[in-house]
């Protein structure tokens, strides 16, 4: 039987020198300055957009002329290029959400792509440790956590095709891409259709009238920490002169304020990896909210001569919405159901949390916090608004979505790029 390719990452944590993390920070750093030299390249040159071969020359030059761009591996520097070009066809993609391309600003999370896998020659040491060569680097050990294809024995089939080196406030990670060759399954999903429901006060909310909740990211202890630690930086910043550096006082504070928030990130990552995989194997059809996220956490503050009201209130709720990342959920449970011959359905969100699902009657009163009481003389169901809202969704299957998703339409037409010269 022929074998489907299926594109995956993998990130691992890398255990680095002193002198090496020193290294690959400047990569890093002249990687950003290239992106940002390119895009004055591209925006402030009258007339058409440079081609790229024009760019190549350009970037070759600069690596022989420029004593610090050659910190930079040749294929990265490619890997910038490369990428700044595909930001550009995103913009101009009707169908992409892509915003137009911008300077990056130093706050801008460090990362050095390794675009070629042979370059890397990864090999496993031990049960807890592999190692990988990264150019201009050298050889560096990783943590191993799970077999990549094509390196160990009796591993995974497929191969890796390059990785990206990123930066978090724990420390450098490698991100393997790696392609997986798998036997296509040759039966749909045998279980059975489900509606759920993102909320705040009940993570996932199931029309089968089950629930999946978490308990807070960061315990009573850390949360008070960080709160420490914040009002630290704000009386640190009173110092600091706008537009100018800031201290190494301050920039420490930052430092511990981001490992803080790194590990509530990585509790919700875990989390969400082990729910969406329990109900990609349970569900054979998930059917979701088209929630314009973006919009949700717009800000309530208004304007001098028109402000907002419940600004307080609004913000409290846009970080409980941030913090929970639904849209992340769905994008777990898009891969993982399609990996399982399952599939992830977007149905429109208006009324569902309103609706009552038994006798479809619509009314704001129907809902008071988390229970639901259908006001319909003639009905009277009553239960958690989230289950309704669930099953609503459910119910809602087949009815056509507006802008992207899976049964989306085309959004509106952007501005059409400008020729290559």
């Amino acid at each position: 039987m022929e074998l489907v390719a299926r594109r995956r990452a993998h990130v691992a944590r890398l255990d680095l020198s002193t002198a090496q993390v020193v290294a690959l920070d400047s990569q890093a750093h002249t990687a950003r300055a290239l992106w940002n030299l390119l895009h004055e390249y591209f925006t402030f040159r009258q007339g058409l957009f440079p081609t790229s071969a024009e760019c190549d020359r350009a970037i070759r030059q600069a690596r022989h002329e420029i004593d610090w761009v050659g910190r930079l591996p040749a294929q990265a520097a490619q890997s910038v290029l490369k990428n700044y070009r595909q930001a550009w066809t995103n913009f101009f993609n009707p169908d992409h959400p892509a915003k137009r391309p911008t300077f990056k600003s130093r706050r801008t999370r460090l990362a050095v792509d390794v675009p070629q896998a042979r370059d890397l020659q990864v090999r496993r040491l031990n049960r807890r440790w592999g190692a990988v060569n990264l150019p201009k680097i050298g050889r560096t050990r990783f943590r191993w956590t799970k077999d990549l294809p094509g390196v160990t024995k009796g591993g995974p089939a497929g191969r890796i095709t390059g990785a990206r080196l990123v930066k978090d406030a724990y420390g450098w990670n490698i991100m393997f891409r790696a392609e997986m060759l798998t036997t296509p399954r040759s039966a749909e999903h045998p279980g059975p259709q489900v509606g759920i429901d993102r909320g705040i006060n009940v993570a996932l909310a199931l029309s089968d009238g089950t629930m999946r909740e978490h308990g807070p990211w960061l315990s009573d202890g850390e949360r008070e920490h960080l709160r420490r630690l914040e009002k630290k930086s704000a009386r640190q910043r009173r110092s600091h002169v706008h537009g100018g550096p800031i201290s190494r006082r301050l920039a420490r504070t930052y430092a511990k304020i981001a490992k803080v928030r790194a590990k509530a990130k990585r509790r919700t990552l875990d989390w969400q990896h082990q729910t969406t995989t329990e109900l990609a194997g349970t569900f054979s059809k998930i059917m979701v909210e088209e929630l314009k996220i973006t919009s949700m956490l717009r800000s309530a503050k208004g304007t001098t001569g028109r402000p907002g009201v419940n600004v307080a209130q609004k913000s409290g709720l846009n970080r409980a919405i941030a913090a929970e990342a639904w849209g992340r959920t769905v994008a777990f449970l898009e891969y993982k159901s399609a990996d399982r011959a399952g599939r992830v359905v977007k149905v429109p969100a208006p009324g569902t949390s309103l609706t009552c699902h038994r006798c479809g009657h619509c009314e704001p009163d129907n809902r008071a916090g988390v229970m639901f009481s259908c006001r319909n003389p003639g009905c009277g169901w009553g239960g958690h608004a989230d289950t309704n809202a669930a099953i609503n969704i459910r119910n809602a299957a087949g009815t056509a979505v507006p802008g992207r998703g899976d049964l989306g339409v085309t959004r509106s037409t952007k501005r059409q790029p400008p020729h290559a010269a």
